[in-house]
């Protein structure tokens, strides 16, 4: 079969409330990046040290392609702060993390703010700027929103480089296509994403692979949401991780690599480069690359 001419995306989550041990994220982690998934997500958006991206900063140095998106609670936390530590851990990992915007009270317009302010740090010099401290090496680490909630829906639209729509599996693809659209529509309302480019819309959904057959299943519905256009690839939430993952990585990757609908290399080295986004510039000059 030939290779699609959208590329397709995959994107797991490695929560597993109550683990506070490093080994079992850097395993989970390297299972993903076998199955040439863009990205891993991990929840927990606090700053302090047992936090998301305190741990994906941690495991960065065993990890060499999959992108790294720790979930942030911007509610009172200072922008400033976020930009330097999501910008470090974009540095730890050469250029593979993103932020999953969050907010603990729903409080859309505070996270909206801050993704602007944290936005402005790191695009307040250009790529060779003297001093830069913040600057990534992807120019600006991808911002992630769950958008599932209709209050979450303009931050969404004016900051979101990929797009989170939670669904069940049992869901009619039209329906969520329906919301898609709905997203992308304000997306251009708000005059495109970030850098011009229209966000990657990922369908969130959990899964639960009790027998091979389950993850051949997966398979066949990843495919046909992506045929019709319902979604442009999978946020997948194992109910376990030790279980699910294993077979995500070596049942349904392996499927949809075998069709030939899902990559098997990076051809890139950044998060950006997996998920297709252009690389943006500073404020005072044009994103290179950029797309209308």
């Amino acid at each position: 079969m030939p290779a699609p001419i959208r590329p397709l995306h995959l994107a797991v989550a490695l929560d597993r409330p109550g683990t506070h041990e490093e080994e079992p994220y850097v395993h989970a982690a390297r299972l993903a990046e076998r199955g040439r998934f863009d990205f891993v997500t991990l929840g927990d958006g606090t700053l302090d040290d047992g936090g998301a991206l305190a741990v994906l900063s941690r495991i960065a140095p065993a990890t060499e392609r999959i992108g790294l998106v720790p979930t942030v609670i911007t509610t009172r936390t200072e922008p400033f702060r976020v930009s330097r530590a999501v910008a470090a851990l974009d540095r730890a990992s050469r250029g593979r993390a993103g932020w999953a915007i969050s907010t603990a009270e729903g409080a859309w317009h505070e996270a909206d703010a801050v993704a602007e302010a944290v936005a402005r740090l790191w695009d307040g010099r250009e790529d060779d700027g003297a001093g830069i401290r913040d600057r990534s090496p992807q120019g600006r680490p991808v911002t992630v929103v769950d958008a599932t909630a209709p209050a979450s829906r303009d931050t969404a639209a004016r900051h979101a480089d990929v797009v989170l729509l939670r669904a069940e599996r049992a869901h009619d693809p039209a329906v969520f296509r329906a919301r898609a659209d709905d997203l992308r529509e304000a997306v251009r309302t708000h005059g495109h994403g970030p850098g011009g480019h229209r966000p990657v819309v990922l369908a969130s959904v959990p899964v639960a692979l009790h027998t091979t057959a389950d993850a051949v299943a997966l398979a066949d519905q990843v495919a046909h949401w992506y045929a019709t256009g319902a979604a442009d690839g999978f946020h997948l939430r194992p109910d376990d991780p030790d279980r699910d993952l294993p077979r995500l990585t070596d049942g349904t990757a392996a499927v949809l690599q075998h069709r030939g609908l899902l990559r098997r290399f990076y051809p890139g080295a950044t998060l950006r480069e997996h998920l297709d986004l252009a690389r943006p510039a500073g404020r005072r000059a044009p994103a290179k690359g950029a797309t209308a």
